[in-house]
């Protein structure tokens, strides 16, 4: 994303995509415009939290107007970066890394993987899903020819911090990492973590307190 996203909390930030992609929808079926509360209805976010969202980034609307579909889609373009093709590397082909190469990020036009690595990988590399995949040992030699920008790590915890000291070095710039594990990186570089097992755990959790709620008499 570009500067202005520096001063964007990342709550914010994360919802940007979002907010692209159904606005991208909108505009494929033809809506010239869009309230915060249609917006609302559709992508399941409070109005308010869509009205501040948009607010960080200056007037993108008008009071009584809504919103220009078609402004808005070239907004979001141009701040997600959209016509700048990404390249990313994924680093560890088990199964998840497999279901990365078979979506190979299908919705986004711009983000590709282009390169994997992968211990089962033969020494002089083979293909799936047309991405050539080399082992952990060719990392330095590969990663430079394909240009990646970012990363996806899908390896065991036990090798994500020393993956992520290499890809570093390699000058790669953020980091996607689903191992449960916290990565330390130098300055320069972002790293994402998402664990599965905290996500489920925190899903269970609110169902768990809907039905507390929803079982406590009212007074």
């Amino acid at each position: 994303m570009k500067e202005e996203t520096q001063r964007v909390p990342q709550a914010t930030s994360k919802r940007l995509p979002l907010y692209y992609r159904f606005i991208q929808k909108l505009a494929n079926e033809g809506k010239e415009r869009v309230s915060s509360q249609e917006l609302s209805e559709t992508m399941k976010i409070d109005s308010a939290t869509i009205r501040r969202d948009f607010s960080y980034f200056g007037a993108l609307g008008k009071k009584g107007y809504g919103y220009d579909v078609r402004r808005l889609l070239e907004f979001f373009r141009k701040t997600l970066d959209q016509d700048e093709a990404v390249n990313l590397a994924l680093v560890g082909v088990g199964s998840l890394g497999n279901a990365f190469l078979k979506y190979n990020f299908e919705k986004n036009h711009n983000t590709r993987i282009v390169v994997a690595f992968d211990t089962n990988a033969s020494e002089e590399g083979t293909m799936s899903n047309g991405i050539p995949i080399f082992p952990p040992e060719r990392l330095e030699e590969k990663l430079p020819d394909f240009g990646v920008q970012m990363a996806v790590l899908t390896v065991p915890a036990r090798a994500a911090q020393d993956m992520a000291d290499r890809l570093a070095a390699l000058g790669v710039k953020g980091i996607l990492n689903f191992a449960p594990v916290r990565l330390n990186v130098p300055e320069g570089v972002r790293v994402h973590s998402i664990d599965l097992s905290v996500e489920m755990q925190a899903l269970i959790y609110a169902i768990r307190n809907d039905e507390k709620n929803s079982q406590t008499p009212r007074r």
